[in-house]
């Protein structure tokens, strides 16, 4: 008993599809090699899938170009011409385009205006106000950032300033801490300021705990001489 006949529609189920468009694609391509290798035909064939890949069979030494140029030959008609001239449109239109676009940005820096109507400059001046608008706009933003930023920087240095002079302040009332020689516990210093004076505070030696006075009237005595 024969089998029912196939109704030829779209294959809903996508598996499905591919599984049926790749067999299908492989019998095609098997008819086209017999029409070449039995009957020494030139065959050129052309599938692309719904995914836009290409596939293709084409008779031994034999280029596509050639199979179209053969038929264009026998029909007398021009596979081209229609795709070149639509191709030339786009071409003159882009020309178009650019030409124009050039013509404004001449005109935006005061030049080719000589042929422009009192409408057209009254257009073109209220552009640049816009324009003008838009860059001010734009420039007091980036100021207005960058005064911000250097708040912020200068009140960083404010605070490490005062926490500075808190520490030092904080050590100079501590009676363990004083003036001493290179060769005190500590040769370590506390900087002011940003690459100026700086005033060092270092701890006592145990072994001489009038350093201080001694220090003091050392410098008593550079004063007087």
């Amino acid at each position: 008993m024969g089998g029912g006949k196939i109704e030829i529609k779209r294959i809903e189920n996508s598996s499905n599809r591919q599984v049926t468009f790749s067999k299908r694609r492989s019998g095609l391509f098997k008819k086209a090699r017999e029409l070449n290798d039995l009957y020494d035909t030139k065959v050129s064939l052309i599938i692309i899938s719904a995914t836009g890949e290409m596939h293709q069979y084409i008779s031994p030494s034999t280029t596509t170009k050639q199979i179209f140029d053969q038929y264009q030959q026998t029909k007398g008609i021009n596979l081209w011409s229609s795709h070149y001239e639509q191709m030339q449109d786009d071409w003159n239109k882009l020309k178009e385009i650019n030409h124009n676009l050039s013509r404004e940005i001449r005109q935006r820096t005061g030049e080719d205006i000589n042929d422009l109507s009192i409408d057209e400059m009254c257009g073109l001046e209220q552009n640049m106000e816009q324009s003008l608008k838009i860059v001010r706009e734009r420039k007091y933003r980036v100021i207005s950032t960058q005064i911000e930023i250097y708040k912020k920087e200068k009140r960083n240095m404010e605070e490490i300033h005062r926490q500075l002079l808190n520490e030092f302040e904080l050590r100079d009332d501590d009676p363990h801490y004083g003036l001493v020689d290179n060769g005190g516990e500590y040769e370590s210093a506390v900087g002011l300021a940003n690459g100026g004076s700086q005033i060092f505070a270092f701890h006592l030696q145990p072994s001489r705990p009038n350093l201080h006075d001694e220090v003091r009237n050392g410098f008593d005595n550079l004063r007087l001489d």
